[in-house]
């Protein structure tokens, strides 16, 4: 008989490898860029499928800012693009959109289309997609303290957790990189705090539906303590049969 698998309820992914693949295929890294949509969206609907309740993905970081400006306005090209090619499908199929991150440096008709998007969806329950763009875990925990102590609130881990920009969703369970790099590059990093870690060395262009399998497989395979023992979290054996 056949054990179903473990399915984390989130999942993050930072996805890693859209320049490398270009670049080995001798094309612009844009194109690995736009590449990494379609696996996006792939993953996306498997994700679903599987019953997995939150996907967070990184889609732009704070340092991105930092990269050629060629590469950076068609990244922001290329987001404009996609959300009106994906939001309607999205809607269709019960996913409901959030985008993280610091809205202030973004062009106004970037910022409407983010906004817009969110609108669209937000009836949907059946997969919240979250979408860190111009996202940092330094800038949120920042962010976080700066609105508390505005409101003259006292800083706890629950108030800092509730003024993050992920308090709309549980931690996520399992993080995952792409490409081959073992690092998390400030992402999510207060939340991932319990997550377990699962790196990839395909390039997420390449990150297909079995090696989503493979990583949420490696997830159920895992104890997870929370600080406890394993004498503290696995079931009490019952009494042997009596005779």
């Amino acid at each position: 008989m056949s054990v179903s698998p473990v399915v984390p309820h989130h999942i993050a992914i930072v996805m890693d490898g859209n320049g490398r693949w270009a670049k080995r295929r001798f094309l612009p890294r844009l194109a690995g860029h736009k590449q990494g949509v379609d696996s996006l969206r792939r993953c996306v609907r498997a994700c679903a499928e599987r019953g997995v309740g939150v996907l967070t993905v990184f889609a732009f970081s704070s340092e991105n800012w930092n990269r050629p400006a060629d590469e950076v306005s068609g990244l922001m090209e290329l987001l404009a693009l996609a959300l009106g090619r994906e939001v309607p499908q999205l809607k269709k199929d019960g996913v409901r959109l959030y985008f993280v991150g610091e809205r202030a440096g973004l062009s106004q008709k970037v910022r409407d289309g983010l906004v817009q998007a969110e609108t669209a969806t937000a009836e949907n329950t059946r997969l919240v997609l979250n979408v860190c763009f111009n996202y940092g875990g330094r800038w949120d925990i920042a962010q976080a303290a700066a609105s508390l102590a505005a409101r003259g609130e006292p800083i706890t881990e629950a108030s800092l957790h509730g003024a993050m920009g992920m308090s709309h969703v549980p931690d996520p369970d399992l993080v995952i990189r792409t490409g081959g790099e073992m690092r998390i590059s400030n992402f999510l990093l207060w939340q991932s705090a319990y997550a377990e870690f699962v790196f990839s060395d395909r390039l997420w262009p390449d990150f297909d539906e079995s090696a989503l399998d493979e990583a949420i497989a490696a997830f159920g395979s895992r104890e997870r303590r929370f600080g406890k023992t394993s004498e503290q979290i696995l079931p009490a054996h019952p009494d042997p049969m009596p005779g």
